[in-house]
């Protein structure tokens, strides 16, 4: 993936989880493995129409696939967007953990005593 690509991905992983019923959905499919909109829809407060809108959110941030089994699609979670935006999220807390620390080491220096 490019920069511009990563970006995008954290993006729309992140506009994704924004919902936590979409967050509870993640999770629940993840306890599972595998599982359709149907099953997903008993462990939830919301109704089927309700999860499967939820499901192509989370499709079209490539959280998860589904793939069709009968008459019935089977949903997985797709790690690879996750993993994408941890690794964001890693750099950008190194980044102020740096300047966190800058920070600190000027404020223990204290005023800078050349002037007197």
């Amino acid at each position: 993936m490019t920069a511009d690509a990563d970006q995008e991905a954290v993006t729309e992983v992140l506009s994704a989880l924004a919902d936590p019923t979409r967050r509870r959905l993640l999770d629940a499919l993840a306890a599972h493995g595998e599982a359709t909109a149907t099953v997903l829809a008993t462990e939830l407060p919301v109704s089927r129409q309700a999860i499967v809108k939820h499901l192509a959110v989370l499709t079209r941030a490539g959280l998860v696939a589904g793939r069709r089994e009968g008459r019935e699609a089977r949903y997985r979670v797709l790690p690879a967007r996750l993993g994408v935006t941890a690794r964001w999220m890693e750099r950008v807390a190194s980044e102020w953990d740096t300047r966190l620390a800058a920070i600190k080491s000027l404020a223990e220096a204290g005023p800078d005593d050349s002037d007197t």
